[in-house]
């Protein structure tokens, strides 16, 4: 054994063993590491504990319960009967190596420190600073529930297994980041998902090497992705519980981070993104409606931009009776900086909105009308139709259950204006066959981010057109079960 095993191993001398763990967190440069020693029944102990996250009641009891023992009760006492016998408590392990015991400290559980004992007792009472479960706001529904995951692993996992009360969910616990140690839970269906994927997901968060997780889940998904030039998620996110569990059904893993209320769902293909839980809140016949609604939306928030600004400036490509199309009125600006502008308008009130006040919103939104509506037009700045055709493609924007995916439709749509811009219609044609063969050369964890379009699957991609029955939706797609791939 080398010189630091030895030394971070747990000697059973108190005195040396509370000497390492002062020195290793730094208890007396730190208000909110405690360390409280004690004697109980003629043995010395030792409590270290991080303010906040130890329950006080939980502890105050146990130290009650070990100051009733009679002198000599502990004398000769093993550490197993010690755990079973004298501390009545039910998370409750042991570790011998005195710096992960360290390092489980910081992490919330109260170690405890016995004469004589060559191990560190770890009692898991502990507590985080948490909000209630509250409905997302980027994923309200009319109907269903309200709860929503929080920023507390353990809640979120509870939240997921109200759901899923099968024998074979699995809640797979590892920690990421050098300094942070940060709690990251792999969560599947061990009978549904590919093993294949499960171990390629566990292997991914395994050979991450940064210091800490700063942006949670989101530095995840860049360490995973891979691809930092492309601008759509590989992932999808979500704060809703009953999404969680309907895509664990389907075969999906899920990636739980700490400190964070959204969760990544993988693998994740283009159309995954394009779902939302109100399609299935409905009946079929109403559903199919809604989402032929919001692919309609988002297949404008990309092309109709381009579109319009092509028949714009080439008005011999319209028809007589599609006439009016047209640009009626020239601006001062050309049409292509207006577009610019605007589009960086939008994004700037977007970005002003996330920081006002909810009390002042209401003001900005008049300010906003105001501002680029009427007195961008009457000055001459922003054509009308400009104007018009931008906010049908901004609500097709909003529209996007994704929001990762909506911004990488705008970056998607200013590109193809450029292209249009430049080239006419063949950079109108040639934008869009490179952006499908881009997508089409996207995998997120080995498949096709297409899938079921490229490569093509009928009975898949007819599920992704029409909002299935839910005796049919129950069905697993293939490309997730290749224990059945005939399911």
């Amino acid at each position: 054994m080398d010189k630091e095993a030895v030394k971070r191993a747990v000697s059973g001398k108190l005195t040396a063993d509370i000497a390492y763990l002062d020195e290793f967190l730094g208890v007396e440069k730190s208000f909110d590491l405690i360390k409280v020693e004690v004697e109980y029944a003629g043995r010395k102990m030792a409590f270290y504990m991080v303010d906040g996250f130890a329950k006080d009641d939980i502890l105050h009891y146990l130290m009650e319960f070990l100051a009733r023992l009679q002198p000599g009760a502990l004398e000769n006492v093993s550490l197993y009967t010690l755990i079973h016998s004298y501390i009545p408590y039910i998370e409750i392990s042991t570790e011998k190596d005195l710096k992960k015991a360290g390092e489980a400290i910081l992490a919330g559980p109260t170690a405890l420190l016995v004469d004589g004992m060559e191990e560190v007792i770890l009692l898991d009472a502990r507590t985080y600073p948490v909000r209630g479960p509250e409905e997302p706001d980027t994923e309200r529904v009319v109907r269903g529930s309200r709860d929503g995951f929080v920023e507390t692993v353990v809640f979120n996992t509870a939240l997921t297994r109200r759901r899923v009360r099968d024998r074979t969910l699995r809640m797979e616990y590892l920690q990421v980041g050098r300094r942070s140690k940060t709690d990251v839970v792999v969560c599947y269906i061990e009978d549904i998902a590919d093993t294949g994927h499960v171990k390629d997901i566990k292997a991914s968060l395994e050979k991450i090497d940064t210091d800490g997780l700063p942006m949670a889940e989101k530095t995840i998904e860049e360490y995973l992705s891979g691809s930092h030039l492309n601008p759509y998620p590989s992932v999808r996110f979500t704060e809703r519980p009953d999404t969680a569990a309907a895509h664990l059904y389907e075969g999906h893993v899920l990636i739980f981070v700490d400190g964070s209320p959204s969760v990544l769902i993988t693998p994740a293909t283009f159309w995954h993104h394009l779902q939302h839980a109100e399609e299935y809140r409905n009946k079929p016949v109403t559903g199919a409606y809604l989402r032929f609604v919001r692919f309609t939306a988002v297949w404008a928030s990309v092309f109709l931009l381009p579109l319009w600004y092509l028949l714009a400036v080439q008005p011999e490509l319209l028809p007589a009776e599609l006439s009016f199309i047209g640009q009626k009125e020239e601006g001062n600006v050309p049409l292509l900086l207006q577009f610019l502008i605007i589009e960086i308008g939008i994004d700037m009130l977007r970005m002003a909105a996330i920081h006002t006040p909810s009390s002042l919103a209401t003001a900005l939104g008049l300010v906003a009308a105001l501002m680029i509506g009427e007195v961008a037009i009457s000055v001459g700045l922003l054509s009308g139709e400009v104007v018009l055709y931008l906010a049908i493609a901004a609500i097709g924007t909003f529209a996007t259950p994704s929001y990762e995916l909506s911004l990488a439709n705008r970056v998607i749509r200013i590109l193809l204006i450029l292209a249009t811009a430049a080239f006419g219609i063949e950079g109108f044609v040639v934008g869009i066959t490179v952006w499908i063969l881009m997508l089409a050369r996207i995998k997120s964890f080995q498949i096709p981010y297409l899938w079921p379009f490229i490569p093509f699957s009928y009975r898949a991609f007819r599920d992704v057109l029409l909002r299935s029955p839910m005796p049919l939706k129950n069905r697993r797609p293939s490309v997730l079960d290749p224990k059945d791939p005939d399911r």
